[in-house]
C-alpha cells in the first residue's frame, strides 16, 4: 500500500501541494484529475523522488529509497527515454537493469501499437513516443505505475483500444495512477477518482459509489468544482455588448 500523508511543497513561496493525505492500495486503477497547474505532475513527482516536500511518502510503510523504487515506473509525455536508442536496444536496457523486467509484454504491446523495432526514436512521432514510454512503464515489473499525460499525440482509436488492453493486461497487485484531462474518456477504464485542486484533494470517490448514485464522473467533478454552466453565456455577453 502506498501512503500519501500531509504532503506539502512550494515552488517560491507558492503552495504546490497544500497537506495532501491520499491511501493507494494495490490492484486500483485511479484516476487523478484537476485544472492545468493543480498539482497533479507536482504531487507525482513527490511520489517518485524528484522533488523535495515535507510529510510523508511510504510502500507498505517504508519510505521510498533506492531499495524500493523499482516498485514504483513512471509514463510522462516529456520522454525520458534514450533518443539514439531503438525500441529494442531499450528492451535490453530495462531487461538488464530490472529484474522483473516482462519481454513477453513489451513485445505484444510493441506489436500492438505496431511500432518500429529498430529505429531510432528521435525519429518516431510524438504519439510513437507516448506509446513506447507507456509500454515502458508497463513493462518494467513495477506494482505502482504512474502516468502523467501519457495519451497525447495519440487518436481516439489508439486510445480506446489500449484501455482496454491495459484492462486485459494488468495483474491483481498492478496499481495505476493516471492523471489526465480526458475525463469522460477514461470513465469506464478507472475505478476510482481522485480531484485536486489548487494542490489540495478535494474529492475521491469510487465509480461504484457514482453508479449508485446515478451520477456521472462529469457531474461529480463539476459539483466539486462548483462549475457554473452559465459562464460561458455570460462572458459572450459581456463581450459582445455595444459600448
Amino acid at each position: 500500500m502506498m501512503e500519501i500523508k500531509n504532503v506539502s511543497k512550494s515552488y517560491g513561496g507558492k503552495r504546490a501541494l497544500d497537506n495532501v493525505s491520499l491511501t493507494l492500495p494495490q490492484g486500483q486503477i485511479v484516476g487523478l484529475f484537476g485544472e492545468n497547474g493543480a498539482g497533479k505532475t507536482t504531487l507525482m513527482k513527490c511520489i517518485l523522488g524528484f522533488l523535495r516536500f515535507s510529510g510523508e511518502i511510504t510502500l507498505d510503510g517504508a519510505a521510498v529509497t533506492r531499495k524500493n523504487i523499482s516498485r514504483l515506473s513512471f509514463a510522462t509525455s516529456e520522454h525520458s527515454f534514450f533518443p539514439n536508442l531503438t525500441a529494442t536496444a531499450h528492451k535490453e536496457f530495462y531487461g538488464l537493469h530490472f529484474p522483473r523486467f516482462s519481454e513477453k509484454r513489451f513485445n505484444g504491446l510493441l506489436e500492438f501499437f505496431d511500432l518500429p523495432k529498430y529505429k531510432a526514436l528521435r525519429q518516431f512521432s510524438t504519439g510513437q513516443k507516448n506509446q513506447l514510454e507507456v509500454i515502458l512503464s508497463l513493462c518494467q515489473g513495477a506494482e505502482y505505475i504512474l502516468m502523467d499525460e501519457p495519451f497525447a499525440g495519440n487518436d481516439v482509436f489508439n486510445r480506446e483500444d489500449f484501455y482496454k488492453v491495459l484492462l486485459g493486461i494488468l495483474g491483481p497487485t498492478e496499481t495505476i495512477f493516471l492523471s489526465t484531462h480526458l475525463i469522460e474518456e477514461v470513465e469506464s477504464f478507472i475505478g476510482r477518482a481522485v480531484l485536486i485542486r489548487r494542490g489540495k484533494i478535494v474529492g475521491d470517490v469510487s465509480m461504484l459509489e457514482l453508479e449508485e448514485s446515478g451520477r456521472r464522473l462529469m457531474d461529480y467533478v463539476k459539483e466539486t468544482y462548483h462549475y457554473k454552466a452559465d459562464r460561458v453565456s455570460k462572458a459572450l455577453s459581456d463581450l459582445t455588448d455595444e459600448e
